[in-house]
């Protein structure tokens, strides 16, 4: 009897210490715990070029636009050399790029919209007026297919976003500029067999950053509920400092 009893009461413990193994419950943030943090570091600017100046921020002071949180914004990464100068550039791989920007502005306001692009000598050699999404958030502006960037060259793009009608006040504008370049030949090889998220590495490390964005950002809209996109997505605008604005959604593409 005492045999039995032990036996039982042996079992009976057997069976609680499992119960409690098998109950533990896994980490809540393990997948986002796994997900390799980027960030993109832009190679410096050519110190043999003039500056490439800008404004990352189209800043509410400007003419007649409401006041609004977060501003009109480049998607693009920038540096402070000082208080009054910022430096808004980024590298592109491609003849027809494609640009990010954050637009505070819905439709309903109306506010006549502008993308304009200029060669090295400062003449406008594409302009379009862009439709206002229907909702604050991201949207993408394409260089068409019958402007082509030149390699190793630089051009200035401007948005500009104007809520005067009378035209009394200057537009609420973001500037910066883009140059176009290649990659090396093993590198352009292995984009061919990249898959998108590959491709995104690639780029992140070659510091081409409009390609880099272009890529993730379409990932993103695919599957929005994907935690893994979604980590990196806000990473990569923390690391530029438009963390501010990494919540925001994707609302519209221009072609």
């Amino acid at each position: 009897m005492k045999i039995l009893l032990s036996l039982a009461i042996g079992y009976t413990s057997f069976l609680v210490g499992q119960t409690l193994v098998l109950a533990t419950p896994a980490p809540v943030n393990s997948t986002i715990n796994q997900i390799k943090k980027v960030s993109f570091n832009p190679p410096p600017a050519p110190a043999s070029e003039p500056p490439p100046g800008g404004r990352v921020r189209g800043g509410a002071k400007r003419g007649l636009c409401p006041s609004v949180q977060p501003q009109l914004t480049a998607l693009v990464p920038y540096t402070e050399d000082t208080p009054t100068v910022t430096n808004v550039w980024g590298l592109t791989t491609e003849a027809h790029p494609t640009l990010m920007f954050y637009m505070p502005y819905a439709r309903n306001s109306a506010y006549p919209t502008a993308f304009v692009l200029q060669d090295q000598e400062s003449n406008s050699i594409y302009q379009t007026a862009i439709a206002l999404p229907a909702k604050p958030g991201f949207i993408s502006i394409s260089v068409p297919q019958n402007i082509t960037l030149a390699v190793n060259k630089r051009y200035r793009w401007f948005l500009t976003v104007d809520c005067d009608p009378q035209k009394d006040s200057p537009p609420t504008y973001v500037e910066g500029v883009i140059k176009r370049v290649t990659l090396d030949k093993k590198v352009t090889e292995k984009l061919k067999t990249a898959t998108p998220l590959q491709r995104f590495d690639i780029y992140l490390q070659n510091g081409i950053w409009h390609e880099a964005l272009k890529t993730l950002s379409q990932l993103h809209q695919e599957n929005p509920k994907n935690r893994e996109t979604q980590q990196k997505w806000k990473d990569l605008l923390t690391s530029i400092r438009l963390e501010d604005i990494a919540s925001q959604p994707l609302v519209s593409s221009q072609p």
